[in-house]
């Protein structure tokens, strides 16, 4: 089982301070990744139903600092050596395919081979709406995007003609070390898990416990079955909350019920107030729970 853990990105403690000594510790302790998750913009209104929580109410002040992802791992890359470098999740209709694809092989020319690309459709009409992509038709519109990125990355020559964009020959460089970058895709929703079959490398799950795993996991069995693909050559990683007093056998018990399953790769996220606060949180994880599973 490899560990991750989600990095200081939004609130008070999203400054450049705690974000390198947090990942220059995580790293020391021997966590296998740090990630980062993806809002570009707060609107005002938002009546968008958030799906981690039982209110629906989105967690954040409107005016919170929230690091752009892919900037905060360029950071990280800078200051860490072994380390993945993942998204928790890229929303795709944030951002250009063209663009998105650039900044990712950037990121993984300059921290070779590190970088994994976890993708999602996003939750938040109103975001996703000023940033220019149709809400409506996210998932179609996402599944092109990562046929274009996936474009970006096999050749020195680029061309894609398809329902939302159509480009004439272009040339895209640097590429990803490996020649590619490895896409696991979030989402628990029926499509969600046919794009994990159809165009993914892994299936990304957030805060899903066994049973949600378990459940799901048959419905990407199927789905892969009819994509021609073999699930046992899906990574599967879950997105799991890490409470700051959680008893350690409740988090050992979970973990291995999710290893059972076949997750190889948990991302931990705690509660984000400053960098001793959640450097306590996960060196007390590495010591207590790591070692029993």
């Amino acid at each position: 089982m490899r560990f991750g853990c989600h990095l200081p990105v939004f609130g008070p403690a999203a400054t450049r301070h705690t974000l390198l000594g947090f990942a220059r510790r995580m790293e020391a302790l021997g966590y296998d990744s740090l990630w980062a998750s993806d809002h570009v913009v707060f609107p005002y209104t938002i009546a968008s139903r958030y799906p981690y929580s039982a209110t629906g109410d989105f967690p954040l002040p409107r005016t919170a600092n929230f690091l752009e992802p892919l900037t905060a791992l360029a950071l990280v890359a800078g200051a860490t050596e072994r380390v993945s470098l993942g998204t928790t999740v890229l929303v795709l209709p944030h951002r250009h395919p063209v663009l998105a694809a650039k900044m990712l092989a950037t990121l993984d020319h300059l921290a070779p081979g590190r970088v994994i690309l976890g993708a999602g459709v996003g939750w938040m009409r109103e975001e996703i709406e000023l940033l220019g992509a149709p809400y409506d038709r996210r998932g179609a519109w996402s599944d092109e995007a990562i046929r274009i990125m996936r474009a970006c990355w096999a050749g020195e020559r680029v061309e894609f003609k398809g329902q939302f964009y159509s480009f004439p020959p272009f040339a895209a460089v640097p590429r990803p070390v490996q020649g590619t970058l490895p896409i696991w895709i979030g989402g628990h929703t029926p499509r969600a898990l046919r794009r994990v079959a159809e165009l993914g490398d892994g299936w990304h799950a957030a805060f899903a416990g066994a049973a949600e795993m378990k459940k799901g996991l048959a419905e990407l069995g199927e789905a892969c079955r009819k994509a021609g693909r073999d699930l046992k050559s899906m990574t599967l990683s879950v997105r799991m909350g890490l409470g700051a007093r959680q008893p350690a056998d409740e988090l050992v018990a979970e973990i291995r019920a999710l290893a059972e399953l076949g997750v190889s790769h948990v991302i931990l996220e705690s509660r984000i107030r400053d960098l001793e606060d959640m450097t306590e949180i996960y060196e007390r994880f590495a010591r207590d729970v790591r070692p029993r599973v």
